[in-house]
């Protein structure tokens, strides 16, 4: 889908308030809909420098295609709704995609990749705030614990009150938690076995006051045959996240068939591996995905 680029340049230099103004004619529905379930496309990672997707280095650096293929990956049956920063929510409200859609706004793009700092995952982005003014439906926050750097206490406590202040205005917050650690060429890997998952699942449900409006956003363990007993850890509800883009789709969504036939699993937010797949196939991508669920 086409992106008036010119268009939303001029919204933004003559007319700022379009934005709010667009946000308050939104068409909003519940979290969840007649079936259950939840289908959202992730595009958060521009905002932590991380462009890259497969071997292409700044793949998500062009915004009027990034948007081109949200706009399509929206427009298919079955997709509730979009989690993103607030530029490409900004975008997406001007361009009129979000009525009837899940909003979801990214609130730590603090700890940028491959940074020295990037385990002290600053809150940078929305604000639980600027989620309840902009009637938005939901927030997402990143949780990754590193034992060996001090930046991630940093960011469990950061991510304890946000999880406070969602439950304070009754939107619900998705935890994304891992367990990590810096590789000897300095980038962050996390831990997918189903130990360093199932102690990731107990940490972040304990964040907060009240765990009444936590999500958790969980990968599938490395073993898939692990997911079952690892989720038996906690009663919060469940999103699997789609991960990196691989040659291999195919095996990427049968990891995610047989874990959302768990039953604390309650659907499936993916990014790059449905925006930028394999084949270039967008809107496969998502029909795939979603018949899955």
């Amino acid at each position: 889908m086409n992106v008036d680029v010119a268009e939303l340049v001029r919204l933004r230099a003559r007319h700022p308030q379009a934005v709010a103004e667009a946000a308050e004619r939104r068409t909003r529905r519940p979290l969840l809909g007649d079936s259950g379930r939840l289908m959202i496309v992730a595009a958060d990672h521009p905002a932590r420098g991380a462009l890259g997707v497969g071997g292409r280095g700044l793949a998500m650096a062009d915004r009027a295609d990034l948007l081109g293929r949200l706009r399509l990956a929206l427009s298919r049956p079955g997709v509730d709704g979009v989690l993103a920063t607030a530029d490409i929510l900004d975008d997406l409200l001007l361009l009129g995609a979000l009525d009837g859609k899940v909003v979801m706004g990214s609130l730590n793009r603090g700890g940028l990749a491959r940074a020295s700092f990037e385990m002290d995952d600053r809150f940078t982005g929305h604000r639980p705030e600027d989620l309840e003014r902009l009637r938005f439906d939901a927030g997402k926050l990143l949780l990754r614990v590193d034992y060996a750097d001090p930046g991630s206490l940093a960011t469990l406590e950061s991510a304890a009150r946000a999880v406070d202040a969602m439950a304070a205005r009754e939107l619900p917050v998705f935890v994304e938690p891992f367990i990590s650690r810096r590789t000897p060429g300095g980038t962050i890997a996390n831990d997918l076995s189903a130990e360093a998952v199932t102690r990731s699942i107990a940490i972040a449900s304990g964040l907060g006051g009240t765990s009444a409006y936590t999500w958790l956003k969980l990968p599938v363990t490395d073993d898939p045959d692990h997911m079952a007993e690892v989720l038996e850890n906690s009663t919060l509800p469940v999103v699997l996240l789609g991960g990196e883009v691989g040659a291999d789709q195919d095996r990427a969504y049968e990891k995610w068939r047989g874990a959302l036939r768990l039953p604390t699993v309650r659907g499936l937010v993916a990014g790059r591996s449905l925006l930028h797949p394999a084949d270039g196939d967008v809107a496969a991508a998502v029909d795939t995905a979603v018949g899955l669920l």
